[in-house]
């Protein structure tokens, strides 16, 4: 009897979300351009607004290791202005127009959009053709950039507490690939580096072939095409070779543990394990792992080392989502008079469980339900929709991923969660920081 109802349940669950794959199936076209272009449209005409967005394919990862932080500069300096756009004027240009926009890196990517009534589409799509062409990477702007990432830097990093925890952690995770440094990058770097290093990056990456527009919202797709013809296709594709970084973190096979001394009041343990590159079936498996150790009060780690045994005050899972292979963070905050080793080896517990037993139906069901319902709810806006369409080519050239990624977690099985629980998340594949305040030194 209960077999039956477990497989009842299966069956719904697997209905359920067909029918939702097919009811609301986001319809998108695609097309690349003869500069290397490569172009998303998605219409949804409910509400007169558009996105309007440009992702490169470039972030920290692919930045000279004696020049650090230049993807995340480059999100500040294309804000300065163009040929035709006067300094200062990119932001209040999109503002008077009812509209608002922002930009943000990764190690992986660096995303520009504007959000505008959609009558106002033609000037973003002119914003963004300015930024890709024209763009004005000066001695002006450039001075004026290193200052105000050099002083973002201090506060988000130096001043904040915990700031350093990422910093920290993957310079020890990683010693070939260049996710041993952060966005942020090395503040000495930028200091340093002479207007031409930033002109040659701008030329390598800033380029029509390096790059996904994506527009969705309240358009016409001949409309649409005709006036990015106008904009972009004059746009020269780029004359140098994209830097691609090709060097492979080796497997590890040795803890690497640590103690670092901040100004905080609470210490932290953190654990970071090694895990597969995003899209890969094993990263949705570890991507689930995660989920059920520390997503919610119900969670594992939460449940077990905040509820019941009172070791402590927060806990929290998740891996990092680069295109190469990357890792998960485990960390806590052990509850007042708790002794940082004894929240360890509680947590190491739970670990050991997930690697030796299936984890049980319910928790099963409960974290495919949070997926879809995680799925669903990244797709709610415009802006999501776009930005998503535009990642799933980038990474993957595979746009239609924002249909599919629902089945790519549905096909995780207890046992492939049992299976990267002891492929990834061991002892030998792991570091190990113990953040504790300065007076403990």
């Amino acid at each position: 009897m209960r077999f039956k109802k477990l497989l009842l349940s299966a069956f719904f669950i697997a209905g359920t979300c067909l029918a939702y794959s097919q009811a609301n199936k986001i319809e998108f076209i695609e097309y690349d351009m003869e500069n290397g272009l490569h172009v998303i449209l998605h219409q949804d005409n409910t509400t007169p607004i558009v996105a309007v967005t440009v992702t490169y394919h470039v972030g920290a990862k692919n930045e000279n290791p004696e020049r650090t932080g230049f993807a995340h500069f480059f999100e500040h300096l294309m804000f300065e202005g163009t040929k035709n756009i006067n300094r200062g004027e990119y932001s209040e240009i999109v503002e008077k127009a009812g509209g608002t926009l922002n930009a943000n890196t990764t190690s992986d990517r660096t995303y520009y959009y504007e959000i505008l009534p959609s009558n106002q589409l033609e000037l973003g799509l002119w914003l963004e053709s300015e930024r890709m062409f024209h763009a004005k990477v000066d001695s002006i702007g450039i001075k004026t950039q290193k200052s105000v990432v050099i002083e973002e830097y201090k506060q988000n990093y130096e001043n904040r507490p915990y700031g350093s925890i990422l910093n920290e952690t993957v310079k020890r995770a990683f010693e070939v690939h260049p996710y041993q440094w952060t966005t942020i990058g090395n503040p000495e770097h930028i200091r340093a580096a002479k207007d031409d290093e930033f002109l040659s990056f701008y030329k390598m990456f800033y380029v029509p072939n390096n790059a996904v527009l994506c527009i969705a919202g309240d358009i016409d797709f001949e409309k649409t095409k005709s006036l990015i013809n106008t904009y972009f296709a004059t746009i020269p594709k780029g004359e140098f070779e994209i830097y691609r970084p090709s060097l492979v973190e080796p497997i590890k096979n040795k803890e690497i543990r640590d103690t670092v001394y901040d100004n905080i009041q609470l210490p932290a343990v953190l654990q970071a394990y090694h895990l597969p590159k995003m899209g890969t079936p094993d990263y949705y498996a570890v991507n689930m792992l995660s989920t059920l150790l520390s997503q919610g009060q119900s969670s594992r780690l939460y449940k077990s080392l905040v509820d019941e045994k009172q070791l402590a005050l927060f806990a929290a899972s998740f891996p990092l989502p680069f295109e190469d292979p990357s890792i998960a963070l485990n960390y806590c905050f052990p509850n007042v008079g708790v002794d940082p080793f004894v929240l360890e080896t509680a947590m190491n517990e739970e670990i050991t469980k997930v690697r030796n037993e299936l984890i049980t139906d319910s928790e099963f069901q409960k974290i495919q339900n949070q997926f879809e319902n995680q799925i669903v709810n990244s797709n709610t806006s415009i802006q999501s929709r776009a930005y998503n369409l535009a990642i799933n080519y980038t990474f993957y050239k595979n746009t239609n991923l924002i249909n599919t990624e629902i089945d790519k977690y549905l096909a995780v099985t207890k046992e492939d969660i049992k299976r990267v629980a002891n492929m990834y998340f061991r002892d030998d594949n792991r570091v190990v920081l113990y953040y504790l305040p300065k007076s403990q030194q």
